[in-house]
């Protein structure tokens, strides 16, 4: 496995590729600044997506052309409300936001020497970080922003070992079949975890490790400092037939691939069977932002807009014949269940 073979863009700036390019126009019917909940959600999700970048220009790989990050942010609200918004309204708006979310920094800082280390960098940032949420309390050392409660510990959605899959939702969907439970004679994965007569899915987790705790694994808990974390994934997967494959992970926003990891794994021989363990694959640096981005959002609702257009893509090939032996599509929303991070399993069919 070469940690190392993330292939394409490792920034999230480039997600919006698909935007309109009208931010700029006079705007239709809307009064000149008002910021209707709809614009001011999407602000919002567009502050998470577009880091603080200075005077720095971002090239939209599909256009060739640069754009600063106010910019961006207007295309991005063009695009999820329809409305306009200039650059210079949104400058203006991040001004009023920063001077805003300064009074009640200061406000809520009853200690007097930490008011005035507080006014001193605060000085010298822009606007634009003191909005950030995230850039704001890394200058000023202050405790994380305290993030809304999602019960649950680590994302292990197919760790069979360790509970065991539910029967997915009955509710039908248009070309879509949810999974069956099977009767009990028949073996405990069929018809409730993702596989083929070929190759089958038998773990698949995602984790968030910390030095100081390497055995917890929790991607919502509220983390002050990532220095020495490791994101990574580790998945599984078994056949009857002796064979090398190849993973391919795309990552993709609004339908287009943003990067791309391809591992190749061989076949060890265990219990009468062929086993494929890919473990401990460090996430590329684009996840790692994404979710960090993602967390900082104020509100579910942000996160679920967010999550709407973000897909992630797992296709196994057989290395040596190129035949497709499996192809898992991921989509996501934050969970509101008091049990932590559910999934449903559905199986694409003909119609």
């Amino acid at each position: 496995i070469d940690p190392s073979s993330w292939s394409g863009s490792e920034s999230p700036a480039e997600d919006m590729e698909r935007m309109s390019d009208s931010a700029d126009k006079p705007m239709d019917n809307d009064a000149e600044g008002v910021w209707s909940p709809d614009i001011e959600q999407s602000f919002q999700e567009a502050l998470a997506i577009y880091p603080p970048c200075g005077r720095r220009k971002i090239i939209l790989s599909d256009e060739g052309k640069m754009y600063g990050r106010n910019e961006l942010i207007a295309r991005y609200i063009k695009l999820r409300t329809g409305k306009t918004r200039t650059r210079k309204q949104v400058s203006s708006h991040i001004q009023v936001l920063a001077r805003r979310k300064s009074r009640e920094f200061h406000s809520k800082l009853k200690d007097q020497t930490v008011k005035d280390k507080a006014l001193q960098s605060m000085a010298s940032m822009s606007s634009a970080q003191i909005v950030s949420a995230t850039a704001i309390h890394n200058k000023l050392g202050l405790p994380g922003i305290p993030r809304p409660a999602f019960p649950g510990a680590g994302v292990r959605p197919f760790a069979q070992q360790a509970y065991p899959i539910q029967p997915a939702v009955t509710t039908a969907i248009s070309s879509y079949e949810p999974t069956a439970a099977q009767a009990p004679t028949a073996p405990a994965w069929q018809g409730r975890s993702i596989g083929t007569s070929k190759l089958r899915l038998v773990e698949f987790s995602a984790f968030l490790e910390q030095q100081r705790d390497p055995d917890s694994a929790d991607l919502n808990c509220n983390i002050q400092d990532d220095t020495g974390a490791f994101y990574g994934v580790t998945s599984q997967y078994e056949s009857s037939e002796n064979m090398t494959i190849t993973c391919s992970t795309k990552v993709c926003s609004f339908g287009k691939q943003v990067v791309e990891k391809v591992e190749t794994e061989y076949a060890r021989f265990e219990n009468g069977r062929f086993v494929y363990r890919i473990s401990r694959s460090p996430m590329c640096e684009y996840m790692i932002n994404f979710i960090h981005k993602l967390k900082h959002l104020p509100e579910k609702y942000m996160m679920n807009s967010v999550l709407e257009n973000f897909t992630i893509l797992l296709v196994v090939t057989n290395r040596d014949t190129q035949e497709t032996l499996l192809c898992m599509a991921c989509v996501f929303e934050v969970s509101n269940s008091e049990h932590g991070a559910q999934h449903h399993i559905y199986r694409l069919v003909k119609e």
